[in-house]
């Protein structure tokens, strides 16, 4: 079948088209990480989106000394000292003319900007797959909505196609971002990280009220939501805090049910490789799968819908 004609003039910034994803909303999906976060999550595992702007990743490991990088870095943020090649970030402004001379991959831009056309010609290559799995498109980031003219412009034109879209969100920003969007959005998978506002703001960086009364306005707006909240070992692992989840799922009205997302350490590896001063959580001790099981039958018990699958 012939595409109807999807070019825009619209732009974002991305850091990732991840294909044949299975976890970030129903059927398999095509998942486009945006970058820039209001959120600073002790937990990130995705920190090469808390920026608006690309970040040089750097992996000195596959350096293999050839020194091409030297010569075009202007301000001088690389040297090889005895083999050892060395990255002086206060130095670098990010311009990626080392990363385009790096051909072992040891210097990479991560970041890049994109039309809707680029977006969705890559997301439609896979439409044989989510119209046989019920799966589709995914923004997630990052915080997508931080770039909310860009994808509701894409989300226009998914739906246009013929795509199921769903919309990965922190919820922490105005709520004319969610409103935008909202009639273009088959599914918000919409993160809930500690009920204590307290606790919620030392390790998010913010509070929870405006993720609360979005998350609320938004269910008020008839919205379809899906409620997804990370356990993370030490923070928020705690009956209280579940507790909570039980009460606020049970108080709205178009709940498509509750996934409790595992915790894993993805993030604290990827903070030396782009130079990123976000503090990272300590290294977990609780056993991962016995947690994700108990409090799946925890909130169960309470009569939740748990879309985990165990």
């Amino acid at each position: 079948m012939r595409e109807p004609n999807i070019a825009t003039s619209a732009t974002g910034t991305i850091f990732d088209i991840q294909r044949s994803s299975l976890h970030d909303g129903p059927g398999i999906r095509t998942t486009v990480f945006m970058k820039g976060c209001p959120l600073r999550c002790a937990w990130c595992h995705n920190p090469e989106g808390l920026t608006a702007s690309p970040l040089l990743s750097f992996l000195p490991e596959k350096c293999i000394g050839c020194g091409r990088c030297l010569p075009v870095c202007r301000p001088q943020g690389h040297r090889i000292t005895e083999g050892r090649h060395e990255l002086d970030r206060s130095k670098c402004v990010a311009c990626g003319l080392c990363a385009r001379e790096c051909y072992a991959g040891a210097l990479e831009m991560i970041g890049r900007d994109v039309t809707v056309d680029d977006v969705l010609e890559i997301v439609l290559r896979d439409r044989f797959f989510y119209e046989s799995s019920g799966g589709g498109l995914t923004l997630s980031g990052g915080e997508p909505l931080l770039q909310a003219a860009f994808c509701k412009a894409l989300l226009q034109q998914a739906k246009q196609v013929g795509l199921h879209t769903c919309v990965e969100t922190c919820g922490q920003y105005s709520y004319d971002r969610l409103e935008a969007v909202a009639p273009y959005v088959d599914l918000f998978l919409y993160d809930w990280k500690e009920s204590d506002t307290a606790r919620h703001l030392a390790s998010c960086g913010a509070g929870n009220e405006r993720i609360l009364a979005n998350l609320r306005a938004l269910d008020g707006d008839g919205r379809r939501i899906r409620l997804r909240c990370p356990i993370i070992p030490g923070f928020n692992d705690r009956p209280d805090h579940f507790e909570g989840i039980a009460g606020l799922a049970r108080s709205l009205h178009n709940l498509e049910g509750v996934e409790l997302l595992p915790y894993h350490p993805l993030g604290v590896s990827k903070l030396r490789r782009f130079g990123l001063d976000h503090e990272p959580l300590p290294q977990a001790q609780t056993d991962i799968p016995d947690s994700l099981s108990r409090w799946v039958e925890f909130l169960r018990q309470r009569g939740l819908v748990m879309l985990n699958g165990l």
